[in-house]
């Protein structure tokens, strides 16, 4: 046997018949599939945690014609996805995998809410562009259930924790909203503080026990599914393992040495090795290659974990993978900012929400507009590169006025009752008497900025945005305030002291990747499989396009291609297993 580069001998060797690298959303998927199909599944993880970019997420799927919208009376079709994804994916759209993901979608949700950990509730998210032919108001996105914790038992030590900078107090809040609406209504509802108080007792309870928050939402919660999923089938999943090489024999993949605990460690994979390691957007080199804002000598500020560096990739070139490398947009982007934690410590904040409140604007450095501020993230982030062209840095600023910013927060920045001298004082926070003091501070230009203001609050005194038109789809106005009328995105920014946060283009994870086919083999350059090897998640180029439809559009695929995968292992055709389940009829995609 030959491998694909020198390494030191190990000297242990295991077998199995799947071996999966990466621990995230697509590898647990496919481990979790082959071996609820029959066969002998191993994940090896870079990293000391399980759940990858995942555990950091919204842990919402993109699956047009879902369960849940099906029980909730929605109607969807797939000729109306397929449409929405073509235009979406735009000449990079790819038929024969947009048809495998819309018809095992469903099939996906189905097969994991039956005997798994794994639960998904319906939301209420529009697609991103629902105005789009084929776009829907709702329907198309789930999220998974909330998940205590501690039915991971020990293993919960391994469970990669949410992103601090989104937590309060490390307690992770309700993917409804339903949480945050009590927070900040505590000081004016004693509804609202009773359920506060009952919630920081229970979790301060939780971290005396546990260290940590035990009630997950969100993508925390799904990656605690999935992890708990497998380790109840009896998949080892082995932490703080990198794989270094891929094995050959004869021009086919069999397996790939892993740096164990104990040394290198030859695992042999009979049915193939899947590449599932998170993509590349903590790699400097990839990053400074693909990301225009980076090419240009701009920061890259991602709240991806830090294992992310492109192995899958690194791996796949070692044997002749394809690569695509020229998607228009080479990442979901998003706009971040940094939060001093202190101690020299920087976090990353991912703006998520505050973008969509009324009153709160963004500018660049000249103080003008330059998007509608409640388009997605990616849009947004998409908007900053564009309105930095021909500077070095790209950043852009977000704006409020002090009624607002004590309503709503900006950024890590919380709302009233948190007093705004914390965020000051750590310099997170620019705080002007005026527009002009805000902006000398900020390094904005001051007669841009006072310009900007004067000329948004005349249409914003009646609810009106008519330059880009914040609070016209359906996806603008449902992340707003729906008791601010006349429109839940718009209000001026009226009185100072004003407030300013700075932010930085970040990432949800890569769009380039892998080449593969609907199978999720990895193609050669030459466009023919490379024989036992496989790749899916972020590692493979996304089906996508380059762009972003909805919410969940990374975490749909992975798990959908993860499961369709499994099954293509277990040399099983999905049609033909669904048929087979007990007391089931064959789930079909979008009715």
């Amino acid at each position: 046997m030959s491998s694909s580069r020198e390494t030191s001998s190990p000297q242990r060797s295991v077998e199995c018949d799947v071996l999966v690298i990466g621990a995230g959303a697509g590898g647990l998927s496919t481990a979790v599939t082959a071996r609820k199909l029959g066969l002998d599944v191993l994940v090896v993880e870079k990293e000391p945690f399980f759940g990858g970019t995942m555990a950091f997420s919204g842990g919402v799927l993109w699956i047009p014609g879902n369960p849940q919208a099906k029980a909730r009376g929605i109607a969807d079709t797939k000729e109306a996805a397929r449409t929405y994804l073509r235009h979406e994916a735009g000449n990079r759209f790819d038929a024969e995998k947009a048809e495998v993901f819309l018809e095992n979608g469903p099939r996906m949700i189905e097969f994991f809410g039956e005997d798994t950990e794994v639960r998904f509730v319906a939301t209420d998210y529009p697609d991103y562009h629902p105005d789009v032919e084929g776009g829907v108001a709702v329907g198309r996105s789930v999220v998974a259930a909330p998940y205590d914790a501690r039915r991971l038992g020990k293993e919960l030590a391994r469970l990669r924790p949410p992103l601090r900078t989104i937590t309060f107090l490390g307690m992770m809040f309700n993917s409804s909203n339903a949480d945050l609406k009590h927070f900040f209504n505590v000081t004016r509802s004693p509804v609202s503080a009773a359920y506060v108080a009952k919630r920081l007792a229970s979790h301060f309870k939780d971290l005396a026990t546990h260290r940590r928050g035990v009630q997950l939402t969100a993508g925390n919660a799904l990656a605690a599914r999935l992890a708990k999923s497998a380790l109840d089938l009896g998949i080892p999943i082995w932490t703080d393992s990198p794989a270094r090489e891929l094995l050959r024999e004869g021009g086919r993949v069999t397996g790939a040495v892993v740096q164990g605990a104990e040394g290198p460690v030859r695992v042999l994979a009979r049915r193939g090795v899947v590449l599932a390691a998170g993509g590349y957007p903590r790699n400097p080199e990839r990053t400074g290659e693909e990301f225009r804002h980076v090419k240009r000598g701009g920061e890259h500020v991602s709240p991806a974990p830090p294992g992310n560096t492109g192995d899958g990739a690194r791996l796949a070139g070692t044997v002749g993978a394809g690569m695509v490398t020229d998607y228009p947009e080479a990442a979901a982007w998003i706009p971040v900012s940094k939060v001093p934690l202190g101690g020299g410590r920087t976090g990353v904040f991912p703006h998520l929400v505050d973008r969509y409140k009324p009153g709160i604007i963004a500018v660049n450095r000249h103080g003008q507009r330059f998007c509608n501020e409640s388009n997605s993230y990616h849009d947004v982030g998409a908007a900053m590169q564009r309105t930095c062209e021909g500077e070095r840095e790209t950043a852009a600023w977000l704006i409020a006025d002090h009624a607002t910013i004590r309503k709503y927060g900006l950024g890590f920045a919380k709302p009233a009752p948190m007093p705004l001298s914390l965020y000051t004082r750590s310099g997170y926070l620019l705080k002007g008497a005026t527009l002009a003091e805000l902006a000398r501070k900020a390094g904005i230009d001051a007669a841009g900025l006072e310009e900007t203001v004067r000329r948004y609050n005349t249409a914003a005194e009646r609810g009106e945005d008519p330059e880009f038109h914040r609070g016209s789809t359906a996806f603008n106005r449902f992340l707003g305030d729906p008791a601010h009328k006349p429109n839940p995105n718009v209000a001026p920014v009226k009185r100072g002291p004003f407030y300013a946060v700075k932010l930085y283009v970040g990432d949800l994870g890569t769009f380039n990747g892998i080449r593969t086919d609907a199978a999720c083999r990895v193609l050669g350059e030459e466009g023919r499989p490379v024989p036992g090897l496989y790749a899916l998640g972020n590692d493979a180029a996304s089906i996508m396009g380059g762009n972003y439809p909805g919410a969940g559009i990374t975490l749909g695929p992975h798990l959908t291609f993860g499961y369709v995968l499994g099954h293509h292992l277990a040399g099983r055709d999905v049609a033909s297993a669904e048929a087979a389940r007990p007391g089931r009829e064959t789930a079909g995609a979008v009715h």
